[in-house]
């Protein structure tokens, strides 16, 4: 399939269940993770298949596909843009590395399963005959509770060596803790989830610094953090333009003074002018994270690597899209004025989720220091401190 074709299909799709997804965002956040609503609406959608290799049934979508998607999916429902994003990474990943032996007891009878990763080695493997012995607590388990299987990485102390290994196991088998009481991204359910010595067999797991793929194409040569920092540019411009959309639509006809000659909001000239740079600075964000995805995916498909200077700036990326998502959010929420304080209105949602987005830590503001460090020609710069 050609990647113009792939992309126009999959945006289509996104679109097509993206007025559903927006009249679910109330339940969803009410629910505490996403509906069996929401999640079958994404399921059938073919939405957690976005990054898949094609030969286990998944769209392997480009880097741009892929925040353009997420974009179109936040822009209706932020915590199902935020769930499709972590959902179709911790497939994709055991759908490239996973042996064989794994990918059958992972993907039975050639069924795509639904997923949730935490990428921090936050628990210690255990070698023994087999396989592993996985004990830890991981936190921020997005859409762990509608997933079938959790990917996720642990150190393993061998021989005096420390390594990361990655891991994926049933969702059925770890403990979920009920502690996702939060302001924002409350329908994402990022509870934390804990093991005990369980047992985890060789075929499930794979050397966390493996480059090459078992299957697949160049997408799964990109390493990180580039190959998931682009998701997060995607859901924080879908997030920014659904916040200006609506001020727009519902906002901008009030009046707030009661003086006479008082105009609108809109006849204001000092919120035409914050339209106006808001507009601008969310179109230039965009575009910049379109750009530097495709430079680095032009380098993939050419056989080159991506190199830490690439990372670095694919990062910063996202932090920035991030940044100037918040920045938006914030400033049309407050332009609203009291109408923007009450739950009813959409605005209030919208702020604390941006905000809780941008505490990740692919998105945090070390990303921007790291491309000063290669800017300078630092040796110590690392992508993904």
């Amino acid at each position: 399939m050609d990647m113009s074709d792939n992309r126009e299909e999959l945006l289509a799709k996104a679109r097509s269940i993206a007025p559903a997804l927006a009249d679910q965002v109330e339940a969803d956040e009410a629910n505490g993770t996403l509906t069996s609503e929401t999640v079958t609406m994404l399921e059938d959608a073919g939405m957690f298949r976005l990054k898949l290799p094609r030969e286990l049934g998944g769209h392997e979508a480009d880097p741009a596909t892929q925040i353009l998607v997420l974009e179109e999916l936040a822009r209706a429902n932020m915590a199902a843009g935020w769930c499709t994003m972590v959902g179709a990474t911790s497939i994709a990943q055991p759908g490239a590395f996973l042996s064989d032996e794994g990918i059958a007891v992972m993907f039975p009878d050639v069924r795509v399963p639904r997923g949730a990763t935490v990428g921090m080695p936050m628990g210690k493997a255990t070698p023994v005959p087999g396989g592993y012995r996985l004990t830890g607590r991981w936190p921020f388990a997005s859409g762990v509770r509608h997933s079938e299987w959790i990917s996720t990485s642990a150190r393993v102390e061998q021989d005096g060596q420390s390594s990361v290994r990655k891991f994926v196991l049933p969702t059925r088998d770890a403990l979920l803790h009920d502690n996702w009481h939060v302001v924002g991204l409350k329908g994402t359910g990022s509870c934390d989830f804990s093991l005990d010595g369980l047992f985890v067999p060789e075929e499930l797991s794979w050397d966390g610094s493996q480059e090459q793929p078992m299957r697949g194409g160049p997408l799964y040569r990109f390493g990180m953090p580039g190959f998931v920092a682009n998701e997060h540019a995607g859901v924080a411009l879908g997030l920014a333009r659904a916040a200006l959309d609506l001020f727009l639509e519902k906002e901008t006809a009030r009046t707030r003074s009661v003086a006479p000659g008082s105009t609108s909001i809109a006849g204001r000239g000092i919120i035409q002018d914050a339209l106006g740079r808001m507009e601008l600075k969310l179109r230039a964000a965009r575009l910049l994270a379109i750009d530097t995805n495709d430079k680095a995916w032009g380098k993939l498909q050419a056989g080159q690597e991506v190199s830490v200077v690439d990372h670095c700036e694919l990062r910063a990326v996202a932090a920035y899209a991030t940044e100037i998502a918040v920045e938006i959010v914030s400033a049309v929420f407050r332009h609203a004025g009291g109408s923007a304080i009450y739950v009813q209105n959409a605005l209030q949602q919208m702020l604390r989720d941006i905000n809780v987005a941008a505490q990740h830590r692919v998105v945090s503001e070390a990303a921007f220091g790291n491309v000063g460090q290669a800017m300078v020609g630092d040796p110590d710069v690392n992508p993904r401190r």
